[in-house]
């Protein structure tokens, strides 16, 4: 073991001391609030001073949530012989992603490679059982340069999001990785996250970059609804600024220092109607975001949603590669070389696809990780008989999943009995639940399985409502100005219809909320497991803050390995996804 580790120090991160010097810029008077960072090599003098532009490569991932190995459902693409279907195709990978990386930076020596956020948290195991530093380590070795701060960046506190910029050991667990931790070789940036004490931002508020000596500024920030995502007391002491007018009051700092571009890199995204490289339609927040921003902004890099898209919204060029690292937007800017102003954007949305050759560093810091790791991943815990989805052709038109409904009843078997908490509607939120588990052709279902779709491991609580909470509880599935629809996954036993028609608040038909057949009715007393997360009011849910008669039970992933476990040798299947029926299309889906 000591031989192998000593093969790979050469190809692990550098010292704190050599990220530090590495992230020190040019300017000799920084902002307190900025950081500063050399750009790339320049071209020689003649050369630039014969060319009116600057061209400069911004290469760009999101939400890659530790995902160092290709994720189990690749990518869904539209199908290349029929367009109005989609199929899935392998992608990703933290090995392949590095050779298209340093590809792409080949082509233009001004280059910058950027991240829009939750690079970490809501991990595969091999990352998560090592808080996530693997990870780190090989985004740093790939050369990413900047990155956004996520919601998942702040799951387990400040503090934490601080020692992975910094470096050194976990504080309970110590250090359990093949090697010491330096910390980040990338900066993590955060104008609208502000410690509530001091009244300054967590981590800086933006970078300049100079290519050719023309000043781009970065901004990265994360959505101000942070709060209703994280656990509270992962942004205790925090507040999350509004995004716009975040940015528009940077914008000035940034000018004063030369700075006529600016690109930001925001953890919020939309939902677009095309491709993965296109844009005939988008909805969600970002676009009032962009609409909003200062003309100096040229380039919006965007996530949080999971959706790839290549946009332009209000003549501004908006970018998201997916997640997972199954893409990588490949983004060339012209710039004016006399006044540093953006002349021209586009933009191209890469998979990264299974022919790209391995990076043997990326390969050897993986395994290094593996050989510490892979006897928990490989634990075989049960049998599974088809694919429990979350996305895809099975999801319900109500709102389900049969991944979301598996979980769930696992949560109600592990606090059924009177002794365990008495259980008799267990709930999830579908954020909790990651990924979908995918059938093996062998069939066998194993620990890391079960934890890419829990990573979270939420305690369970079950609490006592009223019939009438409940209800409320479920009306708050529909969520702020723009309706957005949070479904809740239940378990066996409890169903209900609902009917987009109705107004906000009054979405579930009256009398159709039943528990075994049997109407609920609003002074009923009722026993119901949620995770911890949703039992402190998260994903928008404050009417499950206010369950009585606490009784906490095991870990999630606990609760749906024990799950896979009592079927022995029968494997698990999907169910029926009847349990919440949107009657305005048409009723249920069998």
């Amino acid at each position: 073991m000591i031989a192998r580790l000593s093969r790979l120090l050469p190809v692990l991160p550098a010292t704190l001391g050599a990220v530090l010097l590495a992230a020190c810029g040019s300017m000799s008077s920084p902002s307190p609030s900025a950081t500063q960072a050399p750009g790339a090599s320049a071209p020689s003098a003649a050369a630039a001073a014969s060319s009116p532009s600057v061209s400069v490569k911004v290469l760009a991932i999101n939400d890659f949530h530790g995902n160092l190995l290709p994720s189990p459902g690749g990518i869904r693409i539209k199908d290349p012989a029929q367009s109005d279907k989609l199929i899935t195709i392998p992608a990703g990978g933290a090995e392949r992603l590095a050779t298209l990386v340093a590809q792409l930076k080949a082509k233009n020596p001004n280059h910058v490679f950027v991240a829009a956020g939750d690079l970490v948290g809501a991990s595969p195991l091999l990352s998560a059982l090592f808080h996530d530093e693997p990870t780190i380590e090989s985004l740093g070795m790939m050369g990413l340069d900047l990155s956004a701060v996520g919601n998942h960046e702040f799951d387990q506190g400040l503090q934490e999001l601080l020692r992975k910029q910094q470096g050194g050991c976990h504080p309970k667990d110590g250090c359990k990785g093949p090697t010491p931790f330096t910390g980040a070789k990338y900066q993590y940036l955060a104008a609208s996250t502000v410690d509530t004490a001091t009244g300054k931002t967590v981590l800086p508020a933006y970078s300049i970059k100079r290519f050719d000596g023309v000043a781009v500024g970065f901004i990265g920030l994360t959505l101000k609804g942070t709060p209703e995502l994280v656990s509270p007391s992962g942004v205790k002491g925090l507040s999350f600024q509004d995004e716009a007018e975040t940015v528009n009051r940077l914008v000035p700092e940034l000018t004063k220092q030369g700075v006529q571009t600016v690109v930001v890199l925001i953890h919020e995204g939309g939902v677009p109607t095309g491709g993965y490289n296109e844009c005939p339609g988008i909805s969600g927040p970002i676009v009032d975001i962009v609409k909003k921003l200062d003309p100096h902004v040229g380039l919006v890099v965007s996530g949080h949603t999971h959706r790839a898209y290549n946009c332009r919204i209000d003549g501004r060029l908006v970018t998201s590669g997916d997640k997972y690292g199954t893409l990588i937007s490949e983004i060339d800017l012209t710039l004016d070389r006399a006044t540093g102003r953006l002349t021209e954007a586009r933009a191209d949305n890469l998979i990264v696809r299974p022919e790209t050759p391995k990076d043997p560093r990326q390969t050897a810091l993986i395994e290094s990780y593996q050989k510490l790791a892979g006897p928990l991943i490989d634990r075989p815990v049960g049998f599974l008989g088809r694919t429990l989805s979350k996305d895809g052709d099975d999801k319900d038109r109500g709102g389900g999943s049969t991944v979301g409904q598996a979980v769930a009843d696992a949560m109600l078997a592990a606090t059924q009995a009177p002794q365990a908490g008495g259980a008799q509607i267990a709930l999830t939120n579908i954020g909790g639940v990651r990924t979908g588990i995918v059938r093996r052709p062998d069939g066998v279902v194993t620990f890391g399985d079960l934890f890419a779709a829990l990573p979270f491991s939420n305690t369970l609580v079950v609490m006592e409502y009223t019939g009438a909470q409940l209800l409320q509880a479920l009306e708050e599935q529909w969520q702020g100005k723009d309706d957005r629809f949070m479904p809740l996954q239940v378990s066996q036993g409890l169903r209900y219809e609902w009917d987009q028609r109705r107004p906000q608040g009054q979405r579930v038909v009256p009398g159709s909320l039943t528990l075994n057949g049997q109407p609920i009715q609003p002074d009923q007393r009722l026993r119901v497991v949620v995770n911890s997360f949703l039992q402190a009011g998260g994903d928008g849910f404050p009417t499950l803050a206010k369950g009585r008669q606490v009784m906490v039970g095991p870990d999630d992933v606990q609760a749906l390995e024990a799950y896979f476990k009592s079927h022995g040798n029968t494997p698990v299947m999907p169910t029926a996804l009847n349990r919440t029926v949107r009657v305005d299309l048409g009723g249920q889906e069998e």
